[in-house]
């Protein structure tokens, strides 16, 4: 999907303009991959536009910085603002926001310790990211292996990692799927090219622990405190795949994905091939909260204080 650019970007603790925001082709993070980011949402609500758990996306950026021993030199609080100035000062939601942190121009070789860590922060419009209807998506088991163990670390949201979500996204897309799903080195349902799974079996939700080559999602995490609050029984738990074949439900999660129904897994209909009803419940929870339709019981949002909506494509 096309970006449609605003008019600021956040840049080392100021603001400057969209075209401003360049870097050199000699960058470690070109050559190397060294970069940590986050994904987050910004949603509107009648009382003005909110983002989705602020503190727990800045807070495992900081952690995957630190995983790569980048020393990053703003607190949480202070990300946590600087993202609220970058999106008033915009005036542009709903929103997706992109903090990334990556060694820029310094030394040519892998070892990194002499390059500067630049960090950026860009808002910008965007809407659904699988395509499907509201029955959901299809989806294949890829052919590609999720990170194994003592490789590169999944815990970690490291721009490296998502060569490995390209190819499997590429290699779903061009056999006619939405996504596809990868397994670890053992064999067990892993993640998406770039959602957690969530699997329904006889009324208990169920998804692959940490240990299981999974990024710790925030929404994934969202979808488990959503759960457990309304009375649905869930526990995190090795997925084998042909679990995905006989699931009454299946959903991704992830701040892209949001709450996304999986109509069928390798062209095998997922119960009945429409959404579910605890995958129903859970989106309706979801939606109802970050929409400002509930109350926020969770204090999951960070209001941000603006004036008026500026238009995008500046």
């Amino acid at each position: 999907m096309a970006l449609q650019k605003t008019e600021k970007i956040w840049h080392n603790g100021k603001l400057i303009r969209w075209d401003d925001a360049n870097i050199h082709v000699m960058s470690h993070v070109v050559h190397y991959g060294s970069s940590v980011f986050e994904g987050v949402r910004c949603y509107e609500l009648p009382s003005g536009p909110a983002i989705f758990r602020a503190k727990e996306h800045m807070q495992r950026l900081l952690d995957s910085a630190k995983i790569y021993r980048m020393d990053v030199n703003y607190s949480l609080e202070e990300l946590v603002s600087y993202m609220v100035d970058l999106i008033a000062a915009n005036g542009t939601w709903p929103c997706y926001i992109r903090p990334i942190v990556f060694r820029g121009y310094g030394d040519a070789g892998v070892t990194p310790i002499h390059c500067p860590v630049e960090v950026y922060m860009i808002n910008y419009p965007w809407g659904k990211y699988l395509a499907g209807d509201d029955s959901g998506v299809d989806v294949c088991i890829s052919s590609w292996t999720r990170l194994a163990p003592n490789t590169l670390p999944a815990m970690a949201k490291a721009g490296a990692n998502y060569m490995n979500s390209q190819l499997i996204r590429m290699e779903a897309n061009a056999n006619g799927y939405s996504e596809g799903i990868a397994l670890d080195s053992n064999g067990y349902v892993s993640e998406g090219s770039g959602e957690n799974v969530f699997v329904v079996r006889n009324g208990i939700l169920q998804t692959a622990p940490l240990g299981n080559s999974v990024l710790p999602g925030i929404t994934r995490d969202a979808v488990l405190k959503i759960a457990r609050d309304i009375g649905i029984p869930v526990f995190e738990s090795g997925i084998p795949r042909e679990m995905l074949y006989i699931a009454d439900e299946v959903f991704f999660t992830g701040t892209a994905a949001e709450v996304t129904p999986v109509r069928s897994v390798d062209k095998i209909k997922v119960g009945k091939g429409e959404l579910g009803p605890i995958t129903k419940m859970v989106q309706k929870e979801f939606f109802s909260i970050v929409r400002g339709e509930k109350p926020d019981r969770f204090g999951w949002l960070t209001p941000v204080p603006v004036r008026s909506k500026q238009p995008v494509g500046v």
